[in-house]
Order: structure tokens, then sequence, then C-alpha cells
């Protein structure tokens, strides 16, 4: 079983208030958040869906590598963006929409079994997973040639 930790200091009321996220490994030690990285376009801090995008990519691209793996396939390049969509609704906000894009050097796999093994890691992945509720999660992935 592995279990994992982060934590979040708030001070200050909603719009005004300003976060510190921190996890268990220091990768983000005090990092700071707040309305304006959220909802405005703030660059100094961070934001759950930019967090959870990063989670997201880390978690399908790791399932993936680990898939070509067992289908004997060594993974070359693997580079993975995701987009995490919140919308209005209601008197909160819902995430409806992640889009993953891969683009993948894997050397010896056809198109077909590599859109296979994407649409895999994509569905098996935890955070894909944990993610359930999203009401899209799509997928867009390109195997490119490996370099001479």
């Amino acid at each position: 079983m592995v279990e994992k930790t982060a934590s979040v200091h708030w001070e200050g009321p909603g719009k005004k208030g300003q976060g510190q996220i921190s996890t268990e490994t220091g990768a983000l030690k005090r990092y700071p958040y707040g309305f304006a990285s959220r909802f405005e376009d703030d660059r100094r801090g961070t934001n759950p869906e930019e967090i959870l995008a990063a989670a997201h990519a880390a978690c399908f691209t790791m399932a993936f590598s680990f898939a070509c793996d067992k289908a004997g396939f060594a993974t070359g390049i693997l580079d993975t963006e995701v987009r995490v969509r919140l919308i209005p609704q209601g008197e909160g906000f819902v995430i409806d929409r992640i889009t993953l894009t891969l683009n993948a050097v894997v050397p010896g796999i056809g198109e077909g079994k590599f859109q296979e093994l994407a649409l895999a890691a994509k569905r098996d992945c935890p955070l894909s997973k944990a993610l359930a509720s999203v009401a899209e999660i799509s997928l867009r992935a390109t195997l490119e040639a490996a370099a001479p």
C-alpha cells in the first residue's frame, strides 16, 4: 500500500486569502496559491487544477510506459500534456473536461497497438479512475518516428 500526503495552510477570507501548498516530498514547499492564481492570470502561484493536470499527466505517462513494457515495447520519449477545464456550475464550479495529449516515440510498435495501449493507460491509470466523475476525459495520442 502507498499513501502520500500534501497539506495546505490558508490565511484570510475567500478572494483575498492566500494559501500555501506543501507536499511530503518537498516538491512543493509552502508554494503559494489563491484566487488570482486560480481564476485570474496571476502566474506567481499555482492552483488545484494545475496540480491535478500535472498529477494526471504523470500517472497516465507512467501507466503507458508500463503497458508498453508489458507488451514488449521499450518506450523512447514520452511527452504528455493535460488540460483541465474548470467551469461555473450553479453557485460553484465543476471540472467538466480533461484532455490528455501524448506524443511518443516507441520503437517497433505499430499504430494500432500504440493506440490500444494508450487508451488502456488512460482507462487504467489510478488518477483516471479517481476522476471518473468528470464528464469528458479525452485522449489524443500521436506516435512519432524514432530519430535515426
